[in-house]
């Protein structure tokens, strides 16, 4: 019977709406690896990472002079206009941000390009700032027309953009899907929001905890994903991986990275455990035998199962299928 249930699963998985934007598909985005733009090296060594998702940053690794600020956008460009890439669905771009003279040029350089499906846009204050970067996306598409939507990472960085959180994570595109984009995720940029807020940063992380949170249960209001924020403690990662377990528990789907060695870590930890795996498979066992026996209530180890236990098995279940994880049977 579970095994029915897996197959159903999988089904589901892959039977992608056209405009998914989270964890609707079989593709986790999990790990989230900074690469800058101005650097050939580092250009050419992404291809050989192991992260869910690059992000290829224009903004903040990049000096703030114009001729460097041009220099790394065409040194993208042309790297992305190669034949050596990374697949589609793991490039994103961290374009300037909408106030700055340099964003114009960064999406229509950049979203001329096939291989570019998903735009990070930093410093993302309101809905307001949304708006017009989709009427910018808007213009590149009538240059460049596409078949499916630019997806849009916004993120969050300023006391400003926390107040106007709900409107941020519940935006819509005033142009048609594809042409303007969809909001895809939220994304926390820590550093830029305690230098905005006068917050001081902590191992403890506890001064975040209620912002971390707001993120998170945005991000799942509107179904979208949640990327948790940097771990600059990159060396230690004893301390990544236990930030990293923090941030699942919160209900981030994933983690920002800035030195290849934390990807792997943050990989393995934004899956299910096995003990969850092995509880989530038996609670969905139990549920199709009882309701194979026409009965409404079912127990597991001592503990009634509800409806809302069923769905977070069955959101277990469908991650580790995702991952390639081992899923015990109990037919």
């Amino acid at each position: 019977m579970f095994a029915r249930y897996l197959q159903c699963t999988t089904a589901t998985i892959t039977g992608i709406r056209r405009f998914s934007t989270a964890l609707d598909d079989a593709t986790l985005r999990r790990s989230y690896l900074y690469v800058p733009s101005s650097s050939d090296r580092m250009l050419e060594k992404s291809t050989s990472v192991n992260s869910d998702v690059i992000i290829y940053d224009l903004e903040d690794s990049v000096a703030p002079s114009a001729k460097d600020k041009a220099n790394a956008r065409d040194k993208l460009k042309a790297f992305l206009g190669g034949t050596n890439l990374p697949s589609t669905d793991k490039i994103a771009v961290r374009v300037n941000d909408v106030s700055t003279p340099f964003f114009t040029q960064d999406v229509t350089s950049i979203l001329s390009l096939p291989a570019v499906q998903t735009v990070v846009l930093p410093k993302v204050h309101s809905a307001q700032d949304l708006h017009y970067a989709s009427r910018h996306i808007a213009q590149v598409f009538k240059q460049n027309p596409r078949e499916t939507p630019v997806r849009i990472v916004s993120s969050v960085e300023s006391a400003k953009a926390m107040w106007n959180l709900g409107e941020i994570a519940g935006w819509k595109s005033e142009y048609e899907q594809v042409e303007g984009g969809i909001l895809s995720g939220l994304l926390f940029a820590a550093e830029d929001y305690c230098a905005d807020t006068s917050i001081i940063r902590t191992k403890s992380r506890q001064e975040l905890l209620y912002t971390r949170s707001q993120i998170a249960v945005a991000a799942k209001a509107f179904g979208l994903e949640a990327i948790d924020m940097v771990c600059i403690h990159y060396k230690d990662l004893e301390y990544l991986k236990d930030e990293c377990q923090d941030g699942r528990r919160l209900g981030f789907t994933g983690k920002q990275a800035i030195h290849p060695n934390q990807v792997e870590t943050i990989l393995s930890t934004f899956v299910p455990t096995s003990e969850e795996i092995t509880r989530a498979a038996k609670i969905l066992h139990q549920m199709e035998t009882a309701h194979a026996l026409e009965k409404g209530a079912i127990g597991l180890d001592g503990e009634m199962i509800d409806a809302p236990m069923i769905k977070q098995a069955e959101s277990i279940i469908k991650v580790a299928k995702a991952a390639n994880l081992k899923i015990p049977s109990f037919d």
